[in-house]
């Protein structure tokens, strides 16, 4: 079961480049990503309510990880995903964040002492060949003259976050439940938001947005973070965040299969190359 659940979260995850591309274009990164966890949080809490029986009670010394959590997987990845998706395509943007389980699992050597075999080094040279390919646009020369864009800086935002989060969250899931961990991370996240969402004038301008821009909003808010959140964390206790990593994998492959349908977003040979390498990469650095 962990492991359909685990597909499920990929193909959630491919939509919210999509709901977030949709997004972006009309409404501010730290809004949409405000209103994105205001409606996660009621709906975790409820849940939690639900499946406890009663509110869990936080240890006073596991909120300084709590708070690192909503910090970096909430407040700094989802100003970085937005920011980007402002700018670039979608279907591009989620081949760079599919690189996250190759620096996951490149950090989890470091800090939890897991082996890189010749295998796994490359598996780090395909990934980012790929990622190279497809930034570029399939020159990897254009690099050397200033051939990365902003978009594409801020979705290297979104990766080193996204790898932050991962990695603090194998640490808070030693004494934390995936749900309490992502219920409260999410919950402090929002409050991080808050001011920044009132400060650019999301908050007051709410009521005018249009109902496209609500439903992508409550999409991320439901499927790309209740949803998503609580079972890659539990893939992250039951198998370990470098096998639940792999599943990442199968993120790029929706987001683009969506934006071709739903955004009529081009595929070109860079993409389907850099997909490629990307994809072979993570397979290698997670095969036994």
């Amino acid at each position: 079961m962990i492991y359909l659940k685990l597909v499920l979260t990929a193909v959630f995850w491919g939509g919210t480049f999509i709901a977030g591309r949709v997004v972006a274009q009309h409404v501010g990164a730290f809004s949409a990503a405000f209103f994105r966890f205001a409606i996660a949080s009621v709906c975790l809490f409820a849940y939690m309510l639900w499946k406890e029986r009663r509110l869990p009670t936080v240890p006073k010394r596991q909120l300084g990880v709590l708070f690192l959590l909503g910090l970096t997987g909430i407040f700094a990845y989802n100003f970085f995903f937005l920011k980007g998706l402002r700018l670039i395509e979608a279907g591009r943007a989620s081949v760079i964040v599919a690189n996250n389980p190759i620096i996951i699992a490149l950090l989890s050597a470091y800090f939890f002492k897991d082996r890189l075999t010749p295998t796994r080094l490359l598996a780090i040279a395909l990934s980012v060949s790929g990622a190279i390919i497809v930034i570029t646009h399939g020159n990897p020369l254009s690099i050397a003259q200033g051939g990365i864009g902003k978009g594409e800086l801020y979705i290297f935002g979104c990766v080193a976050s996204w790898v932050a989060y991962s990695l603090i969250g194998k640490i808070a899931m030693k004494a934390l439940s995936p749900l309490l961990s992502v219920t409260f991370s999410v919950f402090i996240g929002t409050a991080l938001l808050a001011v920044p969402a009132y400060w650019e004038g999301g908050i007051q301008a709410a009521p005018t947005y249009s109902l496209t821009s609500w439903a992508a909003i409550a999409y991320l808010g439901v499927f790309g973070t209740v949803l998503g959140f609580v079972w890659y964390y539990e893939g992250i206790r039951q198998i370990g965040p470098t096998r639940a990593g792999l599943f990442i994998n199968f993120v790029p492959v929706s987001a683009i299969l969506l934006s071709v349908i739903i955004l009529h977003e081009p595929v070109t040979w860079s993409l389907i190359v850099g997909v490629m390498f990307v994809s072979s990469g993570v397979y290698l650095m997670n095969r036994k």
